[in-house]
């Protein structure tokens, strides 16, 4: 195989790179926000995630001016970070710093944010199957508005706030029929999957009809997600222009103005040295203040006011994770030799390799090597499908106790996190100006131990 077909992409200080734009190598070592990753290894500990905050707040703000600047014509916007992508105190804290507010589907998220200070108004309550918990500590901390997408949780979110004596302000999530996004699992508006109420079936007029005549809602707009990882504009517009036509039917039916659409999130970011850039803020921002301003014109219907979600594209390159080499094999196969480099992480700190086919890239960080051998980096899970990466071009002479970088990793790593094979989750720290904290600790054995009933009664027999 050719190597030149598998660069390990060096940190290149671009905002939509593959590194967070501070990282560069200093002495051969590469540093981010002015830390060197053998100082982050030795403090805290590898596997590590880390967070450039300076990275997270501009990528944060670039979206906030962005959508402000391509719907300062119409009526305004709001930028919601999804709190999926990865959510802990600080990082509620920074993006709404910036402006944004925060997109929840849990009541850990929910906590989150509130915990960090996030006005209930400045949240939007999402996922497909609320308990009452939830929706009770939704409707106490008067979020914004709660993300509806089934007519029977309509029905459990009316009886709900009406025994809290509230109105719960809400958004339907309709399916548009538009499939974009990578994997199967990662496209969320085709017609046969758990999210939405379908326009083409009609489900989403039945719960325009619901909403409207339920004593303890309110409809206040409508909602589209039509999947993740998406690098091209087009299917974002095809996907408004279905909603608005449903807005306007809302409105000719109805006599219903609805105040707010939510195009939802998806935009992707580059993960490997042969992943195209993909469209800028200001990009996708003023694609959908073209389709908003010219269905407005059509309709003669007042815009509405627009809000997205992104997640990943702001917190997925302002992270990297750190792993410590292990073993290193070669195997010999027919188109010439591979080397497995096993860490001390894998898909326990990454699950996406394994359940998307993810593909990313790795360098070694604690140093500068020679040479270069087609490597795979694997993680130590009893499991053939625990990749990190998996096909790479590394120095030829990496050995046991370097450090390897993997960029691109702060969505969905900490976030999707397991305990496979009772191995600790890494914690977060955030650099920043060449110092550095930890945001979300390390787990350890002792932690999880302490949830084993009988390991905690050992002895009493």
């Amino acid at each position: 195989m050719n190597l030149e077909n598998l660069p390990a992409a060096e940190p290149d200080g671009s905002l939509d790179g593959l590194w967070p734009s501070s990282a560069r190598r200093v002495g051969g070592e590469i540093a981010i926000g002015g830390v060197g990753v053998s100082e982050l290894a030795a403090e805290y500990g590898t596997p590590l995630y880390v967070l450039d905050e300076d990275v997270l707040r501009a990528r944060a703000r670039a979206w906030k001016e962005a959508m402000d600047e391509a719907f300062s014509r119409l009526r305004g916007a709001d930028v919601y970070y999804a709190g999926k992508a990865f959510l802990c105190v600080a990082v509620a804290k920074a993006v709404a710093h910036e402006g944004l507010a925060v997109d929840a589907c849990s009541e850990g998220e929910l906590r989150t944010a509130l915990a960090a200070g996030v006005p209930g108004s400045r949240i939007g309550m999402h996922g497909n199957n609320k308990s009452r918990e939830e929706v009770e500590l939704a409707l106490r901390a008067e979020v914004g508005h709660f993300v509806v997408d089934s007519l029977a949780e309509l029905e459990f979110v009316d009886s709900i706030a009406r025994d809290e004596g509230a109105v719960a302000s809400v958004m339907l999530r309709v399916t548009t029929g538009v499939h974009a996004g990578g994997h199967e699992y990662m496209s969320t508006a085709v017609e046969d999957q758990k999210f939405g109420l379908s326009i083409a079936s009609g489900a989403a007029w039945q719960a325009v009809e619901k909403t409207v005549n339920a004593p303890n809602l309110r409809l206040v707009g409508l909602h589209s997600h039509i999947g993740s990882q998406i690098l091209v504009v087009e299917a974002f517009e095809e996907a408004a222009r279905a909603v608005l036509d449903l807005r306007a039917r809302v409105h000719r039916e109805i006599g219903l103005e609805l105040r707010e659409v939510d195009f939802g999130g998806g935009y992707g970011i580059r993960y490997t040295g042969g992943d195209s850039a993909p469209p800028s803020p200001a990009q996708l921002a003023s694609a959908l203040a073209s389709v908003v301003a010219s269905h407005s014109a059509e309709s003669g219907i007042e815009p509405p006011r627009v809000s997205i979600e992104p997640g990943r594209n702001i917190v997925g390159p302002a992270g990297v994770t750190l792993y410590t080499v292990g073993t290193v094999k070669t195997v010999e196969l027919e188109d010439g030799p591979r080397r497995y480099v096993s860490v001390d992480g894998g898909m326990s700190d990454n699950i996406r390799p394994a359940l998307y086919d993810a593909a990313y890239t790795a360098a070694l960080a604690s140093r500068e090597g020679e040479g270069r051998v087609r490597s795979r980096v694997v993680g130590k899970h009893c499991e053939s499908g625990d990749i990190v990466v998996r096909d790479v071009s590394l120095p030829e002479d990496l050995a046991a106790g370097d450090i390897l970088a993997v960029p691109a990793t702060g969505a969905y790593g900490r976030s999707m996190a397991s305990n496979y094979n009772h191995v600790p989750r890494p914690g977060v720290v955030a650099v920043r100006g060449g110092a550095s904290r930890w945001i979300v600790r390390r787990e350890t054995v002792e932690d999880l131990l302490a949830l084993d009933a009988d390991y905690l009664r050992r002895g009493e027999d």
